[in-house]
């Protein structure tokens, strides 16, 4: 095992590597911009280097800056986390050239499966169905045209490498496209500093459903069962469970055997995750492999038992996978809420700051990730998921009973965030039974707005009841020469006003 890492990484995943990193003895560096010198994941690690200001590319996205790092405090190897460069192949090659171990696949497995449009082939050879698309990348608007004619609309623009629902438009006509085009291509170059674009064909109301896998060499593959994404803003995943509600057994089987397939195809090692779409008609098709830890990948711990992180740097620096498929067993359910720092009311914008109270849930089957604490800062440079909520029971209504709880429980004070977004969804009839699809969220937020947003009326009313009511009490104290507590009270009962109930996030 390794004696020490550096963590190319910020935040919850950081502090995550860290907790996993003590357990078994490893010593951690971790790297930080001066918009971090207060976070979490720079006082639990066992030393620390500022490595810029905010901006991710003057910080964590600085390979340089992380090797040198890496080099100054003898680390052994770099873990990526997610997000920044985490399935960047030239970090994984710098790694690679420094004699540090990249703890994730190597830089050309990285650069093969980066590649929507050469991963899809891989998987294609495989025996692996995958959407209809083209073939290879869309450099003009006149080959999107043709292609989108050939596919038939309506059609995804999608960003070739990246992911995260950037770079992706849905066009639905021939007058839709060259906005979308345009928009996706520039959208591409900014997040993942690659244009590139492809086409292929939309599905109405998918599932999306992703499987949990670790590969050791020479082709040892495992799952730890599979996750359902299909709860999602604008393609951005906002909760997870499993095992997933739309499958039975013989779905299940088929959907691991496929995503084995496409390990062994592109000769993957290390964590990783292979994502499908189930389209209406029960057909799966490959969409692409995460090459890296997933956000989610606590449902999988905590209905499995294995530390993923665990088994990261186990494949890495022993290189060898110590489990085999039979000695993987799968109980009961498990749900995860992905909590950002969004305003709800006012079309998700991020709503960074500094949380001025935060109080976790509890209970049993209740475990959160998070980098928060009182007075903890939310820098504006970074994604805005600030804590991860996860409720396990023996079955899937048990979960969700344990969830709503727990979200009732949670207090973040000082910024906005989506909890009102994941309490409406678990009072949701569709959601109960457990049949919903990618879409489902964007048409239930369509007509919807938080219970905490108050209305200019009912402020004016409260606003009024409250001068009302101290009127009533000064003039009682006047009258009695004290001031008393009860006549606040009876005055406000006398007015039968009551405020209406307000969420704890600070809107």
């Amino acid at each position: 095992m390794f004696r020490k890492i550096l963590i190319a990484n910020r935040g919850e995943i950081a502090l995550r590597i860290i907790r996993t990193c003590k357990r078994l003895g490893v010593k951690t560096v971790a790297v930080y911009s001066n918009a971090d010198l207060e976070s979490r994941h720079v006082i639990s690690s066992d030393e620390a280097y500022e490595i810029g200001a905010g901006p991710p590319s003057d910080s964590y996205l600085n390979i340089p800056k992380i090797i040198k790092a890496a080099k100054k405090f003898r680390a052994e190897a770099v873990h990526p986390g997610y997000g920044f460069l985490a399935e960047n192949p030239d970090l994984a090659r710098a790694c690679e050239e420094s004699d540090l171990v990249f703890i994730g696949p190597s830089s050309r497995v990285l650069a093969q499966v980066a590649n929507k449009l050469e991963s899809k082939k891989f998987a294609e050879k495989a025996g692996v169905p995958v959407i209809p698309g083209a073939a290879t990348e869309i450099q003009s608007l006149d080959r999107a045209e043709s292609e989108a004619r050939k596919i038939g609309f309506p059609v995804l623009v999608k960003a070739v490498y990246g992911g995260g629902g950037r770079g992706m438009r849905i066009v639905r006509t021939v007058k839709e496209l060259q906005r979308a085009f345009d928009n996706a291509r520039a959208e591409a170059a900014a997040g993942f500093g690659r244009p590139e674009l492809y086409i292929e064909k939309y599905l109405k109301e998918p599932r999306h459903i992703e499987v949990q896998v670790l590969a050791g060499p020479r082709g040892k593959a495992i799952h730890l069962g599979e996750r359902d994404c299909s709860l999602q803003r604008r393609y951005q995943k906002i909760l997870e469970e499993t095992p997933s509600p739309a499958l039975d057994a013989k779905q299940r089987s088929r959907l691991l055997s496929l995503a084995l397939k496409v390990v062994q195809a592109t000769h993957y090692e290390n964590a990783g995750t292979v994502e499908f779409v189930l389209s209406k008609d029960g057909e799966f098709y490959y969409l692409e492999t995460n090459k890296r830890i997933q956000v989610e990948h606590l449902i999988s711990e905590i209905v499995t038992g294995v530390d993923i992180v665990e088994k990261q740097l186990l494949i890495a620096s022993e290189h060898r996978l110590d489990l085999s498929q039979d000695e993987i067993s799968f109980t009961g359910a498990a749900l995860n809420c992905r909590i950002n720092a969004e305003d709800p009311a006012h079309g998700f914008a991020p709503d960074p700051g500094r949380v001025t109270k935060f109080v976790p849930p509890g209970g049993p089957g209740i475990r959160i990730d998070s980098a928060l604490y009182d007075g903890a800062p939310v820098p504006e440079y970074y994604d805005s998921l600030i804590a991860k909520v996860a409720a396990y029971s023996l079955d899937r209504d048990g979960a969700v009973e344990r969830m709503r709880v727990a979200l009732n429980e949670t207090v973040i004070e000082g910024v906005r965030t989506t909890l009102p977004v994941h309490q409406a969804v678990l009072e949701d009839e569709r959601f109960l039974r457990g049949s919903y699809h990618t879409q489902f969220l964007d048409e239930m937020l369509s007509g919807w707005k938080p219970k905490s947003a108050i209305s200019s009326e009912e402020i004016a009313a409260i606003s009024l009841a409250v001068k009302l009511a101290t009127s009533k009490v000064e003039l009682a104290s006047t009258r009695e020469g004290t001031l008393a507590r009860g006549g606040w009270r009876s005055g406000l009962r006398d007015q039968q006003i009551t405020k209406p109930a307000l969420y704890v996030e600070g809107v």
